[in-house]
This record gives C-alpha cells, structure tokens and sequence, in this order.
C-alpha cells in the first residue's frame, strides 16, 4: 500500500507514546485529529489494540519495534495497514509482517498528511 493510500483511510491506531511533549506519537495523533480522522492510541492510553472496538484501518507504529512488535503479535483485530514510522522499524518486526501476510509501509504519517488532503 502506497502511503497516499493509506491517507485516505478514516480510523487509525498510533501505536506510541501519545502523551509525552516532544514526542513523535502524541504530534502524530493530534495532527491526524486535527485534520478529522478517528484516532485511538494505544500504549499510554489503551494497553492493547485489541481494547478498540470499532473496525481499524491502519495501525501506524511509533515505537520501540520490539514492543510494536508486542503488539501487533497480540492483536486480534482486522486492519488494513501497518505504516511504521522511522526508527519503528526492526528486520524481526518486517520479517513478521511478510511472515504473516500483512500490509505495511515504512513511512511518516507527518509527511502523508502535508503532502494529502482528505
């Protein structure tokens, strides 16, 4: 999935810490929220991906990838996507993702969002 793709989806996960300043999860989610999309955060606010109810979209990891991969190995939700952030990225976590046949993209949300419009 090409990250104009994934712009264009509505409900995202941001895998992260999404409440400490300075950090690239809690300016990742505010800015998905300001620009309208439906976002839920899991690490500090949510403690699995699997506490969401409604359907997800794209999952996007910013985090450690030895917890992101924690994560996503305990999910049992259905997803479109996994966008993994820059520094999210681990040859465990990708090996995984192809492993298990799931969509990814290593890319910024930050910059989907200055490049695509809803």
């Amino acid at each position: 999935m090409k990250l104009q793709e994934i712009m264009s989806y509505n409900t995202f996960v941001v895998v992260g810490d999404t409440i400490k300043d300075g950090k690239y999860a809690k300016e990742i989610k505010e800015k998905l929220i300001s620009k309208g999309y439906n976002v839920f955060c899991v690490h500090k606010e949510l403690k699995s991906i699997n506490d969401i109810e409604e359907e997800i979209d794209i999952i996007d990891l910013c985090i450690n990838p030895v917890l992101g991969l924690n994560y996503l190995k305990e999910c049992n939700k259905i997803f479109k996507c996994v966008l993994i952030q820059p520094g999210a990225e681990s040859e465990e976590l990708i090996n995984y993702l192809k492993d298990n046949d799931i969509d990814y993209l290593e890319g910024c949300a930050l910059v989907g969002l200055s490049l695509y419009k809803r």
